[in-house]
């Protein structure tokens, strides 16, 4: 089964945020073959177990990054692997004895025709001289132990799946990795925030001292001007002195 995707992986940002968006996935994917491996199809019973394998993997080496919970779905993801693993064991070995046991049967009969030589009908006592005879029963039983022992296993996977519902195992997982997201999208906003402030702040003094500059420019721009008037009015003056009517007397 291929694994699903994992978006929104970013190499800048912690190992905390990019594992929770990758059990997100591998939780999801893992709970989305439920329906169809409870109804017990074999195919979504072998998917399911190759999910959850994968989810207790990453949970192996990063749920330490979210506590309790992390923990405990990766144990009961180990256990979910392990039922649905002897459930598929019984699946593989179930085709091989029985094909295994019709080989045999087919080797066997043309092992008894032989022996029937020219004869123009099959005597019955031949068959119960047919090579592999006894094997029979004992596939037979092989056989009928796995189907049974199947049927044993797959009681157990359901109860075993209710029961993390009950309890609430993988819900409990959920509601870490959102509140571990939710921590880290708002920690990003402070941070964008806070930077937008220490910009902000930066420009308000880079402003302020540009106007600092620019009044103590106009300070010596005045104090030039004011220099250069100064020796323009003492020239006039000592070219038309004035005349103190106040101290003169006609003679």
């Amino acid at each position: 089964m291929k694994a699903r995707p994992v978006k929104k992986l970013d190499p800048s940002r912690s190992l905390g945020e990019n594992a929770a968006r990758i059990i997100q996935v591998r939780l999801d994917e893992m709970q989305a073959f439920a329906p169809r491996a409870l109804d017990g199809k074999m195919k979504a019973q072998h998917d399911m177990r190759i999910a959850a394998k994968r989810l207790r993997y990453v949970l192996e080496v990063t749920g330490f990054v979210f506590g309790k919970p992390a923990d405990t779905a990766r144990r009961r993801a180990r256990d979910l692997q392990d039922i649905l693993g002897e459930i598929h064991d019984c699946d593989v070995m179930l085709p091989r004895v029985r094909g295994h046991q019709k080989q045999l049967q087919r080797d066997d009969a043309r092992a008894v025709r032989e022996k029937a030589g020219r004869a123009p009908d099959l005597d019955p006592r031949l068959a119960a001289q047919a090579p592999h005879r006894t094997a029979y029963r004992g596939l037979d039983v092989l056989a009928v132990y796995l189907e049974a022992r199947r049927a044993v296993l797959e009681d157990r996977f359901i109860a075993f799946w209710r029961r993390q519902e009950e309890t609430g195992t993988w819900l409990r997982l959920e509601r870490a990795i959102e509140g571990y997201l939710h921590r880290a999208r708002e920690a990003r906003r402070t941070a964008r925030a806070a930077e937008r402030a220490r910009a902000q702040a930066e420009a308000a003094e880079r402003a302020a001292r540009q106007a600092e500059a620019q009044a103590e420019q106009a300070r010596l721009d005045r104090e030039r001007a004011m220099g250069q008037t100064q020796p323009r009015i003492e020239e006039h003056e000592e070219r038309t002195p004035g005349l103190d009517v106040g101290t003169q007397h006609p003679g």
